[in-house]
């Protein structure tokens, strides 16, 4: 597997920049990130470049709603800037979400007073001009469903199911899904999620639940799931998104047994 470690909740122990080099030697093939806004972008090329290591991603979206429809145009004017900032350093994909998320990942807005109706026609909507961004950039786009009971309470989109079908409705090599199964642990079935999906999966994210983890630290049996992997011949990465129960070094050695 191409293993991705995020280096906001891996390494976190280190200076930021130097949690890329860690994550080279410990042998991961890439890197990833939550706001490229709050980093010096031209340092993390450097240091990416010198521990011979990839940029994955990181958000590409800021403080805007695909399911606003009176955010559009600034919806895509902030993909524009993260499509440069990814072009900068190298990084292949950018992560989007239904809703702006603010500090610790909270949803801005819930926006209830607007139907489901609405926001899914505004989903559609920017999407599809916002893929025509990304094929100019050349750089995809993975949309991710983010679970509501724990971590992001009022996002809209919920599960593979509507990430999935949005994307191949779509039907864009610029536009896959990001399964987090993490956050889809609350859906359930993850096994069947990923077979049912699997053509719009160009993204997933691993950590263990409950507790965001590292494997074996709750209930999910990625064993199973890697060998799913394995047999459908996945061929992007698996990013690490997760805080490691007791430090880095423990958390990565759980990453790499399997």
């Amino acid at each position: 597997m191409k293993r991705c470690a995020c280096i906001d909740t891996l390494y976190t122990e280190l200076p930021f920049e130097e949690r890329i080099g860690a994550a080279k030697a410990d042998g991961f093939e890439s890197v990833e990130f939550w706001d490229w806004r709050i980093r010096d972008l031209d340092r993390v090329k450097e240091v990416a470049e010198a521990a011979g290591i990839t940029v994955s991603g990181f958000n590409g979206d800021a403080d805007f709603s695909l399911v606003d429809p009176t955010h559009k145009e600034k919806y895509l004017a902030a993909l524009r800037e993260s499509m440069e900032a990814a072009k900068k350093v190298g990084a292949p994909t950018v992560t989007i979400h239904s809703n702006a998320l603010g500090e610790g990942g909270v949803v801005v807005n819930h926006y209830t007073e607007l139907s489901d109706t609405v926001k899914l026609c505004s989903m559609y909507d920017t999407l599809l001009a916002a893929v025509k961004i990304a094929e100019k950039y050349q750089i995809r786009m993975n949309l991710e469903a983010l679970n509501i009971k724990v971590d992001h309470v009022g996002n809209f989109l919920q599960t593979t199911q509507m990430a999935a079908e949005i994307t191949r409705l779509i039907g864009s090599p610029w536009l896959k899904v990001l399964f987090d199964a993490y956050h889809m642990y609350n859906e359930g079935a993850l096994s069947y999620q990923l077979e049912t999906y699997f053509d719009q999966i160009g993204h997933i994210h691993i950590a263990d639940c409950p507790g965001r983890h590292e494997p074996g630290t709750g209930e999910i049996n990625y064993s199973s799931i890697y060998k799913l992997l394995e047999r459908r011949g996945y061929e992007y990465r698996v990013g690490y998104e997760l805080f490691p129960e007791t430090d880095t070094k423990t958390a990565v050695a759980a990453i790499m047994k399997d």
